[in-house]
Parts: C-alpha cells; structure tokens; sequence
C-alpha cells in the first residue's frame, strides 16, 4: 500500500481515489460526509481516518448556517451537545471541564459508529496567542479518557493547523507550540499527529517560501519529533512541501489533495471558486487552464528539440487542449500527481531525498530558458515552483 493519505471531501474526490489513489493505506474523510463516503469506502481497500472537523471553531461565526444552503456543516455540529458553547471564543479560556468531556463523549461515539482505523482528536486551530491553549488540553484530556472508557482499538491522530506564517517561521514562536503539542498529545493517548499551515499556497511561487516559509515547516517537523516518538507523522496536504518532507524521512505520510485542494481548508468555510488548472509533469507543476496557455505552449515547443520529453507532453497536452474541462482537468493532475509520488517512492527511503531534489532539478533547469507564463502571478516563472521545493529537498 502507498504512503500518501487522500483527503477526501466531494464525490468527484471518492471517484479518484477509487480509480487513481486505490492503494492508498489510509484516506481521510470528514465526519459530516461519513453517511455519503463511508460505506462507498468498503469496496476500497483503504482504511478509514475520520476526522470530526473540529477545526472549524476556528470561526464559528463565519461558519453559521445560511437560508437556503441545506445542511450545512454547522447544522451538522449542532446536533452535539455544548457545540455552540465551546466554540465561543470568551470559553476557551474558562472551559467547564464536564461541558467539555460530555461534547467530546458525544462527537468520538459518533465517530466510532463508522469503525474507522483512525480518528482526529478534537482540537481548535491554533493562533498567535495561548488563549486556545487550555480548551485544546481539556479537549485532549476529554479524548484520552473517552479511549480509556472506551477501550477504543483504533488510532488516535491529534491535528496541529496552523493559521498564520508568523506562528511558523521563527523558532520563538515555534517553541510554545510545539510544547503545547506534546502535553496535548500526551494527554489525548494519541497514536500520531498531523501538521498542517492552512496558510501556506507552497506552489504559490512566492519569494519568500525559500528563505522563510519552507524552512519554518521544515524546522517545525524536525522540532515535533524530537520531542514526540510516533509511527504516525502527516504533513498537508500541499503541492509539493508534504513530499519533500517524506522524502526526507520528517514525516511518514503525504496528505494530498485529490486533483484540487493542495491548500488546507477549514471545515464549514466557503471555499473561493476555484479556477480549473492543469499539470504541466516536466515542470513538477500547475497552470491555470485559459486562452493565453496555448500560446505559452506554442512557445514552449518551439524552443525544445523534437526529442526532448517535454515537447512530446506539450504536444499532447495541445492536442487535446480544447477536449479539457474542469473534470477532465482535473483528472489529468490526479493522474500526475500520481506518477510523481510513485516515481519517488520507487527509490529506497534512504535515497529519496536525492531523488527528490534530482526530480525537481530536472524541472527547474527546463524551466529557466522557457517563456513566462501569463497570467500566473508570482509563479509566471515556468521553475517558479520547482525551486523553492528543490533548494529544500536536501
């Protein structure tokens, strides 16, 4: 079975997974699309995480239910009991310890219905402040004893999500947090942890994700396991970063977006419409599927040799250019994505690191002498993507 765990949050998304991502060992699905996902799971061979989404008490009030929208993921919260309460920014710092315990009985038991091999433990997002920091212990506390209680013989995962760079990027901001996650998982029984900035867009092309972003998530996983022993360390999803940290052995899982969704969104949230994008393999990255591509694609094969890889894939991709949609699109990087994680995970662990910084050095000197590409913002660069990643695989 593969390492990298799907995170699965739509129909379209259960169908990859089942067509492309089928050996995963694990994928993810949220509790309020359990009834939708899990028993279509069973004739998967993948295991299941649930993950209660607590995450988005981050913003309980952005997240409450609309007229009109059916049952929202609000709706679905409220049926626990102190939801409400507990997601009340004045209550973190004066949690009632038997509120607390009895909302966590509530959302675990429900868990636990679906047999999953795996659940997140209930967890609020983390801030620049320590304010989260008591509710976040009792809710641990709460979740250790409903194990115990239980005799519950799954995996319990504690979530660390990250809401802003600042809380990552230097080691005096790091330190609380991490001392933070080892009492919290200490106190949740937990069996592995997962670690994720919802801030981070890592194919964003951005300067600073060499000299700050990258190695703040780098620092942060090395600093995590130094103080936590566990056979259970996930980072992302993202694009790139949650492979390069695998490949240097920081992490044992990849969490993955399945096609789309290689930036972490918090639960209950209204997600942007996203643009449709497409992989572009050689250059280890995606583009925004519009007129001003295929231009950028006539350019391109102009300027490599006829016998060069990547000529043969632009011209593929070209052809089929008008046949694209955001389905068909959205197949093709799942495909890719694919074939890219395979490719390192082919390489003995001992060796992937290399691989890795091998593979994105390929891209990233393809890269150099092509056209900018319209339209892409910080990442109109064609190695844009591909540099960061490499100068951080090592």
């Amino acid at each position: 079975m593969a390492d990298h765990i799907p995170f699965i949050t739509s129909r379209d998304g259960y169908s990859l997974v089942k067509d492309v991502y089928s050996d995963s060992d694990i994928v993810r699905v949220p509790l309020d699309r359990a009834d939708s996902f899990c028993p279509s799971l069973q004739h998967v061979a993948s295991k299941v995480w649930l993950d209660p989404c607590i995450d988005g008490m981050h913003d309980l009030k952005a997240r409450r239910s609309q007229p009109g929208k059916g049952k929202s993921w609000f709706d679905f919260m409220s049926d626990f009991a102190n939801f409400e309460t507990i997601g009340t920014p004045a209550y973190h710092e004066r949690p009632v310890r038997a509120e607390v315990n009895a909302f966590v009985e509530a959302v675990m038991d429900k868990c636990a219905t679906y047999r999953p091999a795996w659940i997140t433990v209930p967890q609020i997002p983390l801030t620049g402040k320590s304010d989260r920091n008591k509710i976040n212990r009792m809710l641990a506390e709460a979740t250790g004893t409903w194990k115990s209680h239980r005799s519950f013989s799954g995996r319990l995962i504690l979530p660390l999500v990250f809401t802003h760079q600042n809380q990552v990027n230097g080691k005096t901001a790091r330190n609380p947090k991490v001392k933070q996650a080892q009492l919290c998982y200490d106190k949740a029984l937990a069996d592995g942890f997962w670690v994720v900035d919802k801030s981070l867009r890592d194919d964003s092309g951005s300067s600073t994700l060499i000299n700050k972003r990258f190695p703040g998530v780098i620092d942060l996983h090395e600093e995590l396991n130094a103080r936590i022993s566990s056979k259970i360390r996930i980072a992302g999803p993202y694009w790139g970063l949650n492979l390069v940290l695998w490949a240097k052995g920081l992490v044992d899982y990849p969490a993955i977006g399945i096609g789309s969704g290689y930036q972490f969104l918090i639960a209950g949230g209204s997600a942007k419409q996203a643009r449709t994008k497409l992989a572009l393999p050689s250059l280890r990255r995606r583009v925004v599927l519009k007129p001003q591509l295929k231009t950028w694609l006539d350019k391109a094969i102009v300027k490599l040799a006829s016998s060069h890889p990547a000529h043969a894939e632009f011209s593929e991709i070209k052809r089929h250019y008008t046949a694209l949609n955001a389905p068909g699109a959205r197949r093709q990087v799942a495909m890719f994505y694919k074939r890219w994680f395979d490719t390192i995970a082919a390489v003995p662990k001992a060796g992937r690191s290399m691989a890795m910084f091998q593979d994105l050095s390929r891209a990233y000197a393809l890269g150099k002498p092509l056209p900018e590409l319209d339209g892409e913002g910080t990442a109109r660069r064609p190695e844009a993507v591909a540099e960061p990643l490499m100068l951080s695989s090592l």
